[in-house]
């Protein structure tokens, strides 16, 4: 056996066809072209595939877990790297990439080679490579080992990963030996992708079995409770103290805006306490620390500036708008939308939120993918109960413009929603678009007063 798939366009002559049953597709209909393609065999995890497989030559392996499998047989197949490194795995409803990023930056500090895996891409000492890998926050296993084993080639010593709700409950981290897990927040995200909200929280609480030492955020009441009956030793962490050590302010310079922001910092520095280094020496790197792309990522022209965020739950929304609207003294305009096929109980309470904290509201697309963008935008109104100061621009690029030709002198306007993301998705496909782009567009053609 060469390797091991559940794509059948991916087999090559002498890999394993898992043919694993998936939300909208099922692969045993896809064995004959694995078997055209030269697989050496095909794994199943039902009794009831095997008739459907046919009279095929090549041997039928029945499995109790297809995606148990497939991550026990890449792990194996890549060496095992991940028993080799020292991997930190991140979970949280938010704030999941910033502090995979400022964990790596500090490590950095310290001579550490690191490696981040994430929303934003793959990281290497800082720099974005340029990978065929898929554009997912935590890889499926047979990417994720395989990228491991490269990261390993080149001397990467230690990994920070974004540990899903969705890659934890689909088994892609299940044979990865995690260091360090981290609980960050939980709150209102995925629902609907995992059945509920129970669900969900047993997809991240699977993280606290996984690693073996955990930390927390204590400020957040479900992290608790997430490792409340850990058989591992857990570190906590809040706005004051890292694992337990009260925080010496005169040592800390940090330079990000916002509380949520402290919070992520204190979370990246409890990382490396745990893994031995002394506060007194890592807490002045805190100066040189720099938020990821499209994370209150600023643009300022003519006195005023732009904020574009990655902010797209209620409490992201909210932590982002109550730190701004503390540090401006003009407008706080902002400019958001919902995913669509996504969470339905958060739009009203996001439309709530950035209600409460804006001068002015414009409700646009986000990327409203299958979903009627119109119903998307009506569902977020109905947590509005003052319409005085709020628009509605379907077009996104639109509400950006209306939003900067609103804004004068000392004003803010905030893009929330897309951060770093470079395309838009909706039903007729998925189009190029950067909230970034189009908000240096708007500025550069917004009329000199």
């Amino acid at each position: 056996m060469k390797g091991v798939t559940e794509h059948s366009a991916r087999i090559g002559k002498g890999d394993l066809f898992v043919a694993r049953k998936g939300g909208k597709t099922d692969g045993i209909c896809f064995v004959d072209e694995a078997v055209r393609r030269g697989a050496c065999g095909i794994v199943i995890d039902r009794n009831e595939g095997v008739n459907q497989t046919g009279s095929i030559s090549i041997p039928v392996i029945i499995v109790p877990d297809c995606r148990k499998f497939i991550s026990y047989a890449s792990a194996r197949l890549a060496g095992n790297p991940s028993e080799r490194m020292t991997i930190v795995a991140v979970t949280g409803t938010n704030g999941k990439t910033t502090v995979t990023h400022l964990a790596s930056q500090l490590l950095q500090k310290a001579k550490v080679k690191t490696a981040v895996i994430g929303t934003t891409g793959i990281f290497v000492e800082g720099r974005q490579t340029d990978t065929s890998y898929p554009d997912m926050t935590t890889l499926p296993p047979e990417h994720f080992h395989q990228l491991l084993k490269e990261l390993e080639g080149v001397g990467v010593s230690h990994v920070l990963l974004e540990a899903s709700s969705m890659g934890l409950a689909t088994s892609r981290l299940a044979h990865c030996n995690i260091d360090i897990g981290v609980f960050l927040n939980i709150g209102i995200d995925h629902y609907e992708e995992h059945g509920g909200r129970q669900p969900y929280l047993d997809s991240k609480k699977i993280l606290a079995y996984q690693a073996e030492t955990l930390i927390a955020n204590s400020e957040d009441e479900l992290c608790k409770n997430m490792v409340a009956d850990a058989k591992v030793p857990v570190h906590f962490f809040d706005c004051q103290t890292i694992c337990g050590e009260p925080i010496h302010e005169e040592l800390l310079k940090l330079q990000l805006p916002g509380r949520h922001n402290r919070m992520n910092a204190i979370a990246a520095f409890s990382v490396l306490r745990v893994l031995g280094y002394q506060l007194a020496d890592i807490l002045p790197f805190g100066e040189y620390l720099q938020l990821p792309e499209g994370r209150l990522q600023s643009i300022n022209k003519d006195g005023i500036t732009i904020y574009i965020d990655y902010a797209h739950t209620p409490d992201a929304l909210e932590n982002v708008l109550a730190s701004l609207a503390m540090e401006q003294q003009g407008k706080l305009i902002t400019v958001f939308g919902c995913g669509g096929d996504r969470d339905h109980g958060k739009r009203p309470q996001m439309g709530e939120v950035a209600a409460k904290y804006s001068s002015n509201v414009i409700i646009t697309s986000d990327n409203p993918r299958s979903e009627n963008p119109l119903q998307i935008i009506e569902d977020i109104l109905q947590g509005i109960s003052n319409m005085k100061s709020v628009q509605v621009q379907v077009d996104r690029r639109k509400a950006i413009y209306e939003a900067i030709s609103l804004a004068q002198v000392g004003d803010v306007v905030l893009i929330a929603g897309k951060g770093h993301e470079k395309t838009q998705h909706t039903k007729e496909g998925i189009r190029p678009f950067s909230d970034v782009e189009a908000a240096m567009d708007a500025l550069q053609k917004r009329p000199v007063v």
